[in-house]
């Protein structure tokens, strides 16, 4: 996960930012840091499913909706949200229902919380080997990166172009 990376590696690069050992699954979280100096709190939590890792309970698979109806944002509050990779083996509808219901999520916060900043990380390219290309397409994921992009493109949200950071790089796309 992208955004967990990121989690990772805030956790890792801002000096006073300590993570809580909270007993959760490597893949999965929910995961917390906080900095009482400067008043940050990080968290990363595994979208619902599908997901295509590690067993997972069920008591730990929240949907990014119902997630981001439960924060009540704000000025100091920013939300990365990462979705496509784990669609690429559905039809691009079930991917359609469930992007209608982050951005119903993301409209009733902004709503609220206008002050509220929401990064969406876009698809990147992968590297295809002989296992992954029988699940992957980077033209299926450029495919779910369009529609996501159309769902959000008259709201407030930011984007992080994944898409077209990893296709211009010189490196391999091996992620």
């Amino acid at each position: 996960s992208t955004i967990r990376q990121w989690f990772n590696y805030l956790t890792a690069f801002l000096p006073d930012l300590g993570e809580f050992d909270l007993g959760s699954p490597i893949n999965v979280g929910p995961y917390m840091s906080v900095d009482t100096k400067n008043n940050i709190m990080l968290k990363f939590r595994c979208h619902g499913p599908p997901i295509r890792f590690s067993s997972v309970s069920s008591s730990e698979l929240r949907y990014i909706a119902n997630e981001l109806d439960g924060i009540e944002g704000g000025l100091n509050t920013v939300v990365a949200i990462s979705i496509w990779s784990h669609f690429s083996t559905f039809p691009v509808e079930v991917y359609i229902r469930r992007l209608r219901n982050i951005r119903k999520s993301v409209l009733r916060m902004l709503n609220r919380s206008p002050d509220t900043v929401i990064v969406i990380k876009t698809a990147n390219v992968q590297e295809l080997g002989p296992e992954i290309s029988l699940f992957n397409s980077d033209w299926f994921s450029f495919q779910l990166d369009m529609v996501m992009r159309k769902m959000f493109e008259d709201v407030n949200v930011f984007w992080v172009d994944a898409w077209e950071m990893t296709l211009a790089h010189h490196l391999p796309h091996n992620l």
